[in-house]
């Protein structure tokens, strides 16, 4: 069999999405390779075709249990022999799935890295015949990056143990510049291909709101997406428990997941997320990477994440199954106080702290930025996309228009230049709005020529022009943990009288006020429910079969078929089974076990007056 026989039988997809092909066929020729891949691009498909092809054993590195349970989940549904080895397992269930393993029956065997530092285990392996090893969620070997994991950098070692050495597949859905060098330099790859795979999710919306009520744009925010799942992050255990509860309290089919939790109170809770007994998962970071929930229509950030890392993975679980999702971050300057006090509280040290208030600092400036959201993520993965708007993100469907500030924006640089650039922003603000707080009385900057000279301005609007003035390159912030607000030659030419300075401001902004600001802030529908308006009480009908079906078989529904399936289904209506194989994601087991159940509840749907199937 070829790669793409695989894809057709066992997925149900006609072609390979674009990078897949050449990976798979790198692994093929035993070649190792580094793959960074946004997620929804199908990763785990570019390791599992070749394993198929391969003889002998696929070891999985994978970082988290839940992960494992759910990819295992698929496999297996595919008729796919695979299985995984965890700590909460019972010896007897350990020792039945060690005797298939060396019977030779599995292709795909899943475990954690600290499993390699199981004797037992590391025993068993040098005698079985391993073709290929795969390091999934491969950017926890950098401290630079989010999730870093000790354990991942014993990987190199044990693969030096092996009689015969595999081909070695690291995989990751992000990474800057310099956690890509860990990965080459710490996992132990030889003579690799690196394949970068495009880091923009065409399919996500991205939008920053500022609400005046962050849970009465919540509330409201469910009510128009009713029935869709999503997930909401908050920064810390406090916040995930009081949002709980008070949702709870008003009925919406909530659940909470942070590490305060007991291990099977979090377990039970990913389950229920997991097989659609509630609509959103409310967590910290601790709902942690790779979530492999295909349906996940939107995820709403309540605060700030630390880092851009870890929010275009935690934003990245909306829309895996390449429907379009939301993401969505409610921001507030407090949120940059929350996320300091965290880093400071830590246990890293200077250096790594320094690190995580840098990373902060490009957080901070995505919160505030007038420019196309989409433009500012894809730039700080190193990616340049030559448009200035996506047309896709909350900025850019904004209409802005130009307000000269040269005046204003003159009175920052002079309270810049005044302080020599020795002091951050706070100190800056405070100048300007004329504070008599004890660290302005103490420097005597109530002298300086810039005291009070913006008074009639609110911090937070004076914040708001020192950092277009950041983004806009007339000042600069320099790195560290305490960043300093420095004069740049473009703001030394406004200073001099030479040029202006224009800011964007939004046309809602300066309308009449004759509506509640928080609800004007809310998204609309979401993009599925208003391109299929008059599909959704068929995709509705689908999905409850697919939720029936999930529950006889205890499994989460978006292994049997994910949204866009059925979507998909919804418009084509297909009345054979020959008619259904040509749907997306029905690969040819599904089509047998499956098909004649979702063929007879598109037979028995009949449309409402006026819908077509067009």
């Amino acid at each position: 069999m070829q790669p793409i026989d695989i894809l057709k039988e066992y997925y149900g997809y006609p072609s390979f999405r674009p990078g897949q092909e050449e990976v798979i066929q790198t692994l093929l020729s035993r070649q190792d390779c580094l793959a960074i891949m946004p997620t929804g691009a199908g990763k785990s498909l570019c390791f599992q075709v070749p394993s198929l092809l391969m003889p002998g054993l696929t070891l999985v590195i994978s970082p988290l249990i839940s992960l494992m349970k759910d990819q295992v989940d698929t496999l297996v549904n595919q008729q796919i022999p695979a299985t995984y080895i965890n700590s909460q397992m019972g010896l007897e269930e350990l020792r039945e799935r060690f005797r298939q393993i060396r019977k030779g029956t599995m292709k795909l065997v899943y475990i954690s890295p600290e499993r390699l530092e199981n004797e037992f285990f590391c025993s068993v392996m040098a005698h079985m015949p391993i073709s290929m090893v795969v390091i999934d969620e491969a950017h926890c070997v950098s401290q630079w990056g989010h999730d870093f994991r000790p354990s991942y950098c014993h990987i190199k070692d044990w693969l030096d143990t092996l009689p015969e050495r595999p081909v070695l597949g690291a995989f990751t859905a992000t990474a800057t510049d310099k956690v890509k060098t860990d990965m080459l330099q710490l996992l132990g790859l030889r003579d690799e291909r690196v394949f970068l795979g495009g880091f923009d999710r065409p399919n996500l919306f991205f939008q920053v709101v500022q609400p005046a009520d962050k849970q009465a744009f919540v509330l409201s925010y469910l009510k128009q997406h009713k029935g869709d799942n999503g997930i909401i992050y908050a920064a810390t255990r406090k916040e995930v428990d009081r949002l709980y509860m008070e949702l709870k309290r008003l009925g919406l089919r909530v659940g909470r997941y942070h590490a305060g939790m007991k291990d099977e109170e979090r377990k039970k809770s990913q389950e229920r997320f997991t097989y659609d007994e509630i609509d959103v998962i409310i967590a910290t970071n601790a709902f942690g990477m790779g979530i492999d929930k295909s349906n996940v229509r939107y995820v709403i950030h309540y605060q700030m994440p630390k880092n851009m890392e870890s929010y275009y993975q935690e934003a990245g679980r909306a829309g895996r199954d390449g429907a379009p999702g939301e993401c969505i971050l409610l921001f507030s300057p407090q949120d940059i106080i929350v996320q300091k006090y965290l880093i400071d509280v830590s246990t890293g040290d200077g250096e790594q702290k320094a690190r995580e208030q840098q990373m902060l600092r490009s957080m901070i400036d995505y919160c505030y930025t007038k420019s196309c959201l989409r433009k500012v993520i894809l730039e700080y993965f190193g990616e340049h996309p030559r448009w200035q708007k996506c047309d896709n993100c909350g900025n850019c469907a904004k209409q802005y228009v130009q307000e000269d500030v040269t005046l204003q924006a003159r009175s920052v640089f002079l309270c810049v230049s005044e302080l020599k650039g020795r002091f951050g922003m706070t100190m800056v603000c405070d100048i300007l709005k004329g504070s008599a707080n004890a660290k302005v009385r103490r420097y005597h900057f109530e002298r300086n020529s810039a005291y009070g000279l913006l008074s009639r301005f609110s911090i937070s609007e004076i914040r708001s022009l020192v950092r277009q003035c950041i983004d806009s390159g007339h000042l600069e912030q320099t790195d560290g943990q305490y960043p300093l607000v420095q004069l740049t030659a473009a703001g030394r030419d406004i200073l001099a009288g030479k040029g202006q300075v224009l800011q964007q401001v939004d046309v809602a902004a300066v309308q009449p006020q004759g509506k509640d600001k928080t609800q004007q802030s809310v998204a609309g529908p979401s993009r599925t429910q208003e391109a299929d308006a008059a599909l959704q009480p068929l995709f509705e009908k689908l999905r409850q079969l697919r939720l029936d079906l999930a529950h006889a078989e205890h499994i989460p529904p978006f292994v049997i078929f994910t949204d866009a399936t059925l979507w998909e289904m919804a418009r084509i209506r297909p009345d054979t089974l020959e008619g259904l194989s040509a749907i997306k994601g029905v690969g040819n087991f599904k089509l047998h076990k499956y098909g004649d159940a979702f063929l007879q509840a598109l037979g028995e749907y009949e449309p409402r007056r006026g819908e077509t199937n067009e």
